[in-house]
C-alpha cells in the first residue's frame, strides 16, 4: 500500500501502534509488519525489547526519541530511501500522539515516502471509550504544562470550549492540577483514569471535586488521563 504521492521507488515507513498495558491488545497485523519490516525505530529499545522477546520477533531496533531525533531522523531516512521499511513504535499507544514521532512521519511525507497506519490502542480513545462524556467532539491536549501559572492560564484558554477535553497528567502534579480545574473551569463532571489495561487499572467518575475526594491522600502512580465535560450551554 502506497499513498498516491510516494515514490514507490523508496521505502515505507510503518507507523505502529502497541499495547498500553495488556500485550494482548496488540493486533495481529502489528505483529506480522514488526517481523516483516527490516528495522524498528523505538521510543525505548529496552521496553520495546521485552514486547518483541514475548512474542519472539528478532527484527533490528534503533533508538528514536526527543533527545535523539535529529540525528537519528536522518539515519532512519537514509534506510528509507535506500528501499527499506521501517516500523516506527512508540513505548505504548499509537507513535506521533505526544512524542516526537510526528516529526519522523511529517518529513517522510515530505520525501515522498510512503507512511502507513498500522492501528490500534491508544490512551486517548481508550479513557474517551469509557468515560460515559460525549464524543461527538473533543479536544486532546497532550501533556498539562507543569509550572503551575502557565498550567493556569493555559486552562483559561480552554474555559469556553464546549468539546470534551483531554489531558495526560503526572501523578506527582495531579493534586495541583485538580484544584486548578476545579478553580478555572470549575465543578465538571469529568472522568480519571489510570493504568488503563495493566492490573491496576482504574476509572473514577464524578464531579472534579468528588474526584478529588475519591482520591484523598492516596499517593497515585502510573499514567493518568483526564476527561472533561466541556463548558455548557445556559439554560433560558
Amino acid at each position: 500500500m502506497t499513498f498516491p504521492s510516494s515514490n514507490p521507488t523508496k521505502g515505507t515507513l510503518y507507523i505502529v501502534s502497541t499495547p498500553i498495558g495488556n500485550r494482548e491488545d496488540i493486533t495481529l497485523r502489528a505483529l506480522r509488519i514488526l517481523k516483516e519490516v527490516d528495522l524498528i525505530a523505538a521510543e525505548d529499545t529496552r521496553h520495546t525489547g521485552l514486547l518483541l522477546r514475548h512474542f519472539g520477533i528478532q527484527t533490528p531496533l534503533t533508538s528514536y526519541f526527543e533527545g535523539n531525533e535529529s540525528r537519528k531522523k536522518e539515519f532512519i531516512l537514509s534506510k528509507l530511501r535506500q528501499g527499506e521499511r521501517v516500523a516506527l513504535v512508540s513505548d505504548a499507544g499509537t507513535p506521533g500522539i505526544s512524542d516526537p514521532g510526528f516529526r519522523l512521519i511529517q518529513t517522510a511525507a515530505e520525501n515522498r515516502i510512503a507512511v502507513v497506519p498500522v492501528p490500534g490502542p491508544s490512551a486517548v480513545i481508550a479513557a474517551l471509550s469509557v468515560s460515559g462524556l460525549p464524543t461527538d467532539a473533543f479536544l486532546f491536549k497532550g501533556f498539562l504544562p507543569h509550572k503551575s501559572k502557565k498550567r493556569g492560564d493555559w486552562l483559561k484558554q480552554l474555559e469556553g470550549v464546549r468539546e470534551t477535553l483531554i489531558f495526560y497528567e503526572s501523578p506527582h502534579r495531579l493534586s495541583q492540577t485538580l484544584n486548578d480545574i476545579f478553580e478555572i473551569l470549575g465543578d465538571r463532571e469529568m472522568v480519571l483514569t489510570r493504568e488503563l489495561t495493566k492490573i491496576y487499572e482504574e476509572v473514577l467518575r464524578g464531579k472534579v471535586s468528588e474526584i478529588q475526594t475519591q482520591i484523598g491522600d492516596r499517593k497515585l502512580k502510573g499514567e493518568i488521563t483526564l476527561v472533561i465535560s466541556g463548558k455548557t450551554r445556559k439554560k433560558n
